[in-house]
């Protein structure tokens, strides 16, 4: 039996106008040599998020990451600027750092090289008998950083377009509300068993906000209230007008700047590939994917409030309810996710015509096609 090739599926899927459009074929979601075209023709190239500036403070605070297999730090240097570097030592290769922390140098956990916060080789034990050693010589490999709109973006490619270039269309659409000012207050990580692209599918269309969270937010919107313009080639959108059911999602009584229904619009934006952000006038949270596979995706998940909310003296209160209310939130779409990776390995299913709710959904397929099936 031959196999159908998930490339090749992929662009007959979105080689028809959106009105005709159908869900995914299920080989992009399934196949194993898809998910390795993915990570070396997307992640390994594009933008990624190590999450919110805000959360590293003082020189020496750093993150580390896995961005397609390469080991990343991001810290704060000791002039406060961001940096990203290599996570391996240039001795015997071992990784250096875990988790994220606070260090004053980085030293190998293995033979105690020890870098400073710029990358460069501060010392190195017994060393002075090698004739080829050189200390000056040393370094761990720089990777670039941005802060955007107090987002830290990291990428492998040297030459990437830099995010506010790219991503000039959102400060456009959502700059009056200040994503920078935002404060990051809860971050923390899970791995759900779905494909990626499921759960950012998940994120991109709210048609299943009235049933998969029935018990939660579902009741603050209305279908018929949600809008799905075109998106770019970097990124898509849509976004809600919620009623005053979730309080916390509207503009605080103290913002005067915001007005009309700016006071109560929802915006979900999906930064390709893997950042996706969920931000209101009150609170935002945001999700960041690490593909394991085909069949299992890390999620980095972290949000927090607009300054007018932080600033409000029950602001302890509210950011509990915002937590205990998002936690709600992520274990009803966990159900939905998994189950929809469940039927796509089912011999008997079939993707099937899209909602016009669902475009985002479409541009994204879109957007996975000229990464890793370009015509």
């Amino acid at each position: 039996m031959i196999r159908p090739d998930p490339a090749q599926e992929l662009r007959a899927n979105v080689a028809v106008p959106f009105e005709r459009a159908h869900a995914m074929p299920k080989s992009v979601y399934t196949s194993a040599a898809f998910a390795a075209q993915e990570r070396a023709e997307i992640f390994a190239k594009d933008w990624l998020c190590a999450g919110r500036a805000e959360t590293l403070k003082e020189p020496g605070d750093y993150l580390t990451m896995t961005i397609a297999g390469e080991p990343v730090i991001v810290l704060r240097d000791k002039d406060g600027q961001l940096r990203a570097m290599s996570n391996v030592c240039r001795h015997r290769m071992s990784t250096l750092l875990e988790g994220r922390g606070h260090v004053r140098a980085i030293v190998c956990p293995y033979h105690a090289w020890t870098y400073n916060l710029d990358g460069s080789l501060r010392g190195a034990p017994a060393m002075a008998a090698n004739a080829d050693f050189c200390k000056d010589k040393i370094a761990l490999p720089a990777v670039r950083v941005e802060n955007w709109l107090g987002w830290i973006m990291v990428t492998l490619n040297p030459d990437a377009p830099p995010p506010h270039q790219a991503l000039g269309d959102v400060e456009k659409l959502v700059g009056h509300l200040d994503m920078g000012a935002y404060v990051e207050t809860f971050q923390e990580t899970f791995r759900w068993n779905t494909n990626w692209k499921v759960l950012a599918e998940n994120f991109m269309e709210s048609y299943h906000l009235p049933v998969c969270h029935a018990g939660t937010i579902g009741g603050s919107v209305d279908l018929m209230k949600m809008t799905c313009p075109e998106g770019t080639l970097a990124f898509n959108y849509h976004y809600i007008v919620k009623n005053d059911s979730v309080p916390l999602a509207l503009a605080h009584p103290s913002n005067t700047t915001l007005q009309g229904d700016d006071r109560r619009i929802t915006w979900l934006l999906a930064i390709y590939p893997a950042l996706m952000i969920t931000l209101t006038p009150g609170y935002f949270w945001y999700l960041a994917l690490t593909p394991q596979g085909p069949d299992q995706v890390d999620v980095l998940f972290g949000g927090g409030m607009s300054a007018d909310w932080m600033a409000d003296p029950s602001a302890l209160a509210n950011l509990a309810s915002v937590k205990a209310l998002l936690d709600e939130v992520n274990v009803e779409d966990k159900g939905c996710v998994e189950k929809v990776y469940r039927g796509l390995v089912a011999g008997m299913s079939d993707p099937g015509p899209l909602s016009h709710l669902e475009r985002p959904n479409f541009e994204f397929a879109q957007y996975i096609a000229s990464k890793v099936a370009p015509a």
